[in-house]
């Protein structure tokens, strides 16, 4: 039987939780409170690693979703095409020239910058949507169920609106910056893997840089390699009742030879 089973009441006064509560309250602006009564210390146990769960998914600059967070929706969302055929696409974006923005300004500024794009980039799109700090200042965004032209519309939409938002990293100092935009479909009613879905959107990413960077560089959306008739041997029953009455006649000739 475990421990917990014989020892119901938690003192939570014994237990080392500074730590865990500091970094609670640095990442949501306030701690869980203790219970008044010692019934409740499951609950405020709770609440403690509901917390910490959601911090440890969270990029602490910007406030969206992590490296972690991100590859998770990644293989769901790989998952759910490979099962439902759906379209989905995955947009890689790069601040252009972020590196003249910190050498010029500091890395206070950048930081400043970094946090107004995520804002930008949080209003643009669905909350069914997956936007991610992938690292630096590169951001990814997962679009579910996202046909070609709504993906190429919302990552157009997503550039001129972060072109044109003023960043303002001093008193009198007003910075404005551009996105490279690369973008890759998912492979529908395959299973791919995530790796290769996000090398396809790198390689688009990279193709917006060399181009010109301020641009939106989306591969074509592959067409199914699975035909109609091909899912429904895959999806289907193998024979249908009329399909019995088709097939020719035994011939116990044949058998014998």
């Amino acid at each position: 039987m475990p421990d917990t089973a014989l020892h119901p009441l938690v003192d939570l006064r014994a237990l080392r939780l500074t730590t865990a509560l500091s970094l609670i309250e640095q990442g949501t602006g306030q701690a869980p409170a203790l219970p008044h009564a010692v019934g409740g210390s499951e609950r405020y146990l709770q609440s403690v690693i509901d917390s910490l769960c959601e911090l440890s998914l969270r990029d602490p600059l910007t406030g969206l979703a992590n490296r972690r967070h991100f590859h998770a929706a990644l293989e769901r969302e790989v998952d759910r095409v490979a099962r439902s055929g759906e379209a989905a696409l995955l947009l890689m974006l790069d601040i252009d020239h972020f590196k003249g923005v910190n050498d010029t300004h500091g890395h206070v500024a950048g930081d400043k910058v970094l946090q107004v794009v995520a804002r930008t980039l949080a209003g643009c799109v669905r909350p069914m949507d997956t936007l991610a700090r992938y690292g630096g200042e590169e951001f990814a965004i997962v679009l579910p169920a996202c046909q070609a032209e709504f993906g190429r519309a919302v990552a157009e939409r997503i550039r001129r609106v972060v072109a044109a938002t003023p960043i303002m990293v001093g008193p009198t100092t007003e910075l404005r910056v551009t996105l490279s935009i690369g973008g890759a479909f998912a492979l529908q009613w395959i299973r791919s893997t995530t790796s290769l879905w996000t090398n396809r959107a790198d390689h688009q990413l990279y193709r917006a840089k060399s181009e010109g960077r301020n641009r939106v560089c989306i591969e074509e959306q592959p067409n199914s390699t699975v035909s109609a008739e091909e899912k429904g041997l895959l999806f289907g029953p193998l024979y249908t009742p009329s399909g019995w009455g088709e097939l020719p006649p035994f011939d116990s000739n044949d058998s014998a030879n």
